[in-house]
């Protein structure tokens, strides 16, 4: 954060542009996870064969492949002819499935045909894999196809040719086994060297894939991963409270083989806590018996926190306050903490947490598990502790770059709907804002780029100094700074607090081109969808706020992120209104119809209609507008 020469801190100081919350962003004090491992391989005496005897790809193969899935792709969805040719190119990947499994183009090829493959075949896919399991698991590009041949159970589970796998002909190596005892087949495999797979860098993945499929509940975060493991690292960041995990369901036998996995980790409890690769199977493990299984889950977790209770105890206070400093535990703690029960919470902080907050604030690393004890915080018998240690040191909080402390506090502040009036005062004096009163209106830039008032203006203040009144001219000059993503959920939050209005008063201070840059800031864009969402924001406060964009209606729509807010408005606007949009609209149709989004709006506004024939469109948004009172009238009920 910018901080003022009247900051106890050093003089024009501003945020690290870090305060991102990925570990691995610039600035985060947290290094880059991962550590790469030799590949596992075959314990001592195994008949499991080497990969390099059967598993050469010739270029004809993987040119025929090439050309199978690009054909499929083509293909029309549905017809006997495509299901002959899916039919006809899975029975070549049966034959070569080692082969393909193992080759870096090979292996994306499979993966992507497994996406087309039936049940059947991919049951036989499967199967040929089946010698050579493990090492297949652990190789860098094996590992990717058991991770996409285990994805394809919540679409083929159960379905009615499951039933009919048991009655195929037999064959030479005997009759073909269901979907059901593959799975179970390989979570067996895992679950005999438990140890090896979880910490094999490789073979991990498919751990906590498995660990998801057994459960029935497919984690956003590691399907993701899956998907976008050839993008940059940026694009794969995500932090764990922002996943929305898939369901889908599964046999008894899954769910008791899970319990069965997951009593593994309490077997060797010291490696899963300490090993950088092994810590991350549990910490899925946790996500998905918090789902299935929660007793369980509080039993793992009971486990996990008493071992690191009873190791040497620090200088400063419980055992557990080391290993929140560490890079590797504190990413199982952080797990931990979002899925515990709120009165073991409770129970938690008052053991361990209690005295410590600002200290674990002010840690580079400690941070990151104090977000999450914050992110789980439901009850006022807990936040009320936690915020009266906590609020003294926000402005030193965000000076030392960890604004991510801040912004769950406040948003804990939101859910629980208590100290919010507290908080927002806190948070205006941090910024340098709250005195003389004339520059609360400047709040929403401030809060937007995370600077301090003076900073973010350029002035220079003697230290002791009274601060100047805010100048109307000088803010209305000066162009909107760039939003950084945790300024954007901070405005977020406060806009859903229960008296919003310094917030409203302020974004209505803007002028139409600052608030144009806040719609078209790809994290300034959610601001708006805080306030045409917000239950504490009025039609009345709605309508000032947006009357400003009047005039700025054309660039607003030919802008990537600025187009989805105008669409966000024309959904929530009146007749009157939308009349007023489509009016300014069609003053310059050709260049919206010119912009790959305007032309987007152009259609979704109905624009052509309503240039040419004025009646019949209004009747048209008349219609839709009575849909939409029916459709919310039905909601509310």
């Amino acid at each position: 954060m910018g901080l003022g020469p009247r900051s106890p801190n050093k003089a024009g100081r501003r945020l690290p542009a870090g305060g991102k919350r990925g570990r691995g962003a610039k600035g985060s004090g947290r290094p880059r996870p991962g550590r790469q491992r030799p590949s596992c391989s075959p314990p001592e005496g195994s008949s499991e064969p080497a990969l390099g005897v059967h598993s050469h790809l010739s270029p004809e193969a993987l040119g025929y492949f090439r050309r199978a899935l690009s054909a499929l792709k083509e293909a029309p969805e549905t017809g006997e002819e495509r299901e002959l040719m899916v039919h006809n190119v899975l029975k070549e990947v049966e034959a070569q499935a080692l082969a393909l499994a193992t080759n870096r183009t090979g292996s994306e090829i499979m993966q992507e045909l497994l996406g087309f493959s039936p049940l059947k075949p991919l049951c036989r896919v499967w199967a040929a894999l089946r010698s050579s399991l493990r090492s297949v698991a652990c190789h860098r590009c094996g590992v990717h196809v058991l991770q996409s041949a285990l994805l394809q159970l919540p679409r083929l589970l159960g379905s009615p040719a499951e039933k009919d796998v048991e009655e195929e002909e037999n064959g030479k190596d005997g009759p073909l086994e269901t979907l059901e005892e593959l799975v179970l087949g390989l979570a067996s495999e895992v679950c005999d060297d438990f140890l090896s797979y979880c910490g094999d860098t490789h073979a991990s993945f498919v751990v906590r894939t498995l660990l998801q499929v057994l459960g029935g509940t497919l984690l956003e975060s590691e399907r993701t991963r899956h998907r976008v493991r050839h993008q940059s690292s940026d694009a794969q960041r995500a932090p764990a409270r922002e996943c929305k995990p898939t369901d889908f369901e599964v046999p008894e036998t899954f769910l008791n083989r899970l319990q069965d996995l997951s009593s593994c980790f309490l077997k060797d409890i010291a490696v899963f806590i300490t090993d950088k690769i092994s810590s991350f199977c549990l910490q899925v493990a946790l996500q998905v018996l918090h789902r299935k299984l929660p007793q369980f889950c509080a039993h793992v977790c009971s486990a996990v926190i008493s071992y690191l209770s009873s190791r040497n105890p620090s200088a400063d206070g419980s055992p557990l306050l080391l290993f929140l400093r560490d890079q590797t535990s504190s990413r199982l703690l952080e797990q931990v903490l979002l899925v515990l029960e709120p009165l073991r919470l409770q129970s938690l902080f008052e053991d361990h947490f209690q005295g410590q907050l600002q200290a674990l604030a002010a840690h580079p690393i400690a941070n990151f598990p104090l977000q999450r004890l914050l992110d789980a915080v439901t009850t006022p018998e807990l936040l009320s502790p936690v915020f009266e240690e906590l609020s003294p040191a926000l402005e030193a909080v965000l000076a030392q770059g960890h604004p991510g402390v801040v912004i769950a506090l406040v948003g804990a502040c939101r859910r629980v709907g208590a100290h919010q009036a507290q908080v927002l005062q806190l948070l205006l004096e941090a910024f340098h804002c709250a005195e003389p009163s004339s520059r609360q209106v400047a709040c929403v830039p401030l809060f937007a780029t995370l600077m301090a008032y003076e900073v973010y203006y350029g002035l220079l203040e003697e230290e002791g100094a009274v601060p100047a009144e805010h100048q109307v001219d000088m803010a209305t000059a000066r162009a909107l700074g760039d939003v950084t993503v945790l300024g954007s959920l901070l405005l977020q939050h406060l806009l859903h607090f229960s008296s919003p209005g310094i917030i409203l008063q302020s974004l209505g201070a803007l002028t139409g081109p600052q608030l144009l840059t806040l719609a078209q800031s790809p994290a300034g864009s959610h601001v708006f969808d805080a306030v045409l969402s917000s239950p504490s924001v009025t039609r009345k406060q709605r309508r000032r706020v947006l009357k400003t964009l009047k005039g700025q209606y054309v660039a607003l729509a030919c802008s990537r992120h600025g187009s989805r807010v105008l669409d966000a408005i024309w959904s929530g606007a009146a007749l009157g209104a939308r009349k007023e949009i489509a009016t300014e609209l069609g003053e310059r149709n050709q260049e919206l119809m010119r912009d790959p989004f305007g032309h987007h709006v152009a259609r979704n506004v109905a624009l052509t209609t309503f240039l040419k024939r004025q009646e019949a469109w209004e009747q048209q948004q008349g219609a839709v507008a009575k849909r939409r009172r029916a459709l919310n009238s039905i909601l509310e009920d």
